[in-house]
C-alpha cells in the first residue's frame, strides 16, 4: 500500500509500505476513504519533535475490511470513524470516559500512521464507531473531522465547562480552535470570543458561532477580553495552541473561579506558581477522549446539524502530501484533506 513517511524534519515522502494484517484478535483492518494532516503533525515537520522514518497520520475514516475473532461491535463493510488515541475500552479509565488516558493507550500517529491506504486499528471495539449507514460523499469531510479536531475542540469546550449563558474565549484559530468555537455554540454559550489575526479564519469562526473577534495577543489580548467582559474575564477559555504565550493568555483571560480547557499540545511551557495560585481558575485538559464523544458527534453530522468539514480548505491526493504539509506550515491552509 502507499503511505506517508517523514524521514526527518521537512522531508515528507509517499512510499510503499507493507499491507497491515491482523495481529491481535481485537484488531480490525480498514481501507481508508479519507485522511488528513493535523496541526500536531507540524511539530516533527518543524523539528520540534524527532522524526526518523516516522509513519504519519492519526485521523481517519474508512470501511472495515477484516476483523479479529474478538471484535464484537463491527462487521466487514461498516463505514467507521476512529479516534486518534486508542484505549482498550474495558478498563476503569475507559469506562470513566477517558480512553485517551487508558493504561494500554496507543497513539495512532506513533504506531500505525493513517496517512495511508489501509490501517490496522488495535482495540477496534474501543476505537471505532460505525456510522448509521454508508455516508453520502459530502459527509465524509465532517466525519473525518470528528476523528480528531472536532472531538478535540469539543473536549476543550467540555473541559472548560462551556454552557448556556456563559462567555467563552477561544485562544487559537487553527482547526482545533475553530472546532472549539463550533462546540461552544452547540453547548449553548451566550458569547463566543475568537482570538484571531487571520481574516479567513476569522470568517470561519464567525460562521461557526463566534460573536466577537479579538486580534490582540499576549497581555494586550488579555486586556481586550477583560474590556469585553466588564473587567472580569471569560467564564470559560479554550486553549488550542500550546505555546507559552497562549497558555498565559488563557490563564489571564479567565475570570476567577472560571475554567480553562487545555487541548493545545504544549512544549516547554512553564507556568509561574503565582499565576496559577492567585488566578483561582480551574484547569483541565490533555489528549482528547474523542471516542467518548464519537456517537454524539457522528449523529449530529449525520443529521446535518453541524458541518465541521468546512474546516478543510485544501484537498489534495495522498501522493501530494508533502505539498499539504508545506501549505499548512506556511499557513496557506488551515487543514488539508488527503484523498485516496
Amino acid at each position: 500500500m502507499r503511505g506517508v513517511v517523514m524521514y526527518t524534519a521537512g522531508d515528507v515522502r509517499v512510499e510503499e509500505r507493507d499491507d497491515p494484517k491482523i495481529v491481535e484478535p481485537t484488531d480490525a483492518i480498514i481501507r481508508l476513504t479519507a485522511t488528513c494532516i493535523c496541526g500536531s503533525d507540524l511539530w516533527p515537520y518543524r523539528g520540534i519533535e524527532p522524526a526518523d522514518h516516522q509513519v504519519m497520520g492519526h485521523e481517519y475514516v474508512g470501511v472495515v475490511e477484516e476483523v479479529g475473532a474478538r471484535v464484537r461491535t463491527l462487521e466487514v463493510g461498516d463505514f467507521v470513524v476512529g479516534s486518534f488515541a486508542i484505549g482498550d475500552g474495558t478498563c476503569e479509565i475507559c469506562r470513566a470516559g477517558y480512553p485517551s488516558q487508558c493504561p494500554n493507550r496507543q497513539f495512532v500517529s506513533q504506531t500505525i500512521g493513517t496517512q495511508a491506504e489501509k490501517a490496522r486499528i488495535p482495540y477496534a471495539d474501543g476505537a471505532l464507531v460505525a456510522t448509521p449507514g454508508q455516508p453520502d460523499p459530502e459527509l465524509i469531510p465532517s466525519l473525518l473531522a470528528a476523528s480528531d479536531v472536532l472531538g478535540t475542540g469539543w473536549f476543550g469546550a467540555v473541559a472548560a465547562e462551556v454552557g448556556p449563558g456563559k462567555t467563552v474565549a477561544v485562544v487559537g484559530d487553527g482547526a482545533v480552535g475553530l472546532m472549539g468555537v463550533l462546540a461552544a455554540k452547540q453547548l449553548g454559550a451566550e458569547r463566543i470570543i475568537a482570538m484571531s489575526r487571520h481574516p479567513q479564519r476569522q470568517k470561519r469562526a464567525l460562521e461557526y458561532g463566534a460573536t466577537d473577534i479579538v486580534t490582540e495577543r499576549g497581555d494586550a489580548g488579555v486586556a481586550k477580553i477583560k474590556e469585553l467582559t466588564g473587567g472580569l474575564g471569560a467564564h470559560s477559555v479554550i486553549e488550542a495552541v500550546g505555546t507559552q504565550e497562549s497558555t498565559m493568555q488563557a490563564i489571564g483571560a479567565t475570570r476567577p473561579a472560571g475554567h480553562i480547557g487545555i487541548v493545545g499540545v504544549n512544549y516547554e511551557v512553564s507556568i509561574p506558581g503565582p499565576a496559577v495560585f492567585f488566578s483561582g481558575v480551574h484547569v483541565h485538559g490533555g489528549p482528547a477522549p474523542v471516542r467518548r464523544f464519537l456517537p454524539e458527534l457522528i449523529q449530529l453530522i449525520w443529521d446535518r446539524e453541524i458541518d465541521p468539514g468546512k474546516v478543510f480548505d485544501l484537498t489534495l491526493p495522498l501522493e501530494q502530501a508533502a505539498e499539504g504539509y508545506k501549505a499548512m506550515d506556511e499557513r496557506r491552509a488551515v487543514k488539508v484533506l488527503l484523498t485516496l
